[in-house]
């Protein structure tokens, strides 16, 4: 078994790679990999946190039942104090559109940054559009 950390770094370079499926086999086949969401998050590659939102977009269809499993990773990125960490976290809970995260993402909805305030506001829309719970 990879240690989390080996894990985590062989999940990024392929996100990194565009591996992206092999990404979302693994995902869909190890429901545990979700809590490393939030770290992904704040890779500093900038494919790495696009391959991250593309894989929950797609999970989000595929695998229903377990995408939620990344919503408490979210969590402490939408305190960051970086603003683009706190934005990308909120895009991600606005994927995953469980109504969990509304609370949560209400917190910052008067953030200091006017981008992150326009995530959280289409975050919470789409969250409240779906019908999950």
């Amino acid at each position: 078994m990879e240690s989390p950390s080996v894990l985590k770094k062989l999940i990024a370079d392929h996100l990194e790679e565009g591996y992206l499926e092999n990404i979302i086999d693994m995902f869909k086949h190890d429901s545990s990999l979700y809590t490393y969401v939030g770290e992904l998050m704040t890779d500093e590659r900038l494919r790495v946190r696009i391959g991250v939102s593309a894989l929950i977009e797609t999970l989000r269809e595929e695998d229903p039942d377990n995408v939620s499993n990344a919503i408490p990773s979210l969590f402490p990125l939408l305190k960051n104090q970086d603003p683009i960490r706190r934005g990308d976290a909120a895009y991600i809970l606005g994927i995953i559109g469980n109504r969990y995260a509304i609370p949560f993402l209400k917190e910052i909805e008067n953030d200091e940054d006017e981008n992150v305030r326009t995530i959280v506001k289409e975050a919470i829309e789409e969250i409240e559009s779906k019908s999950s719970f």
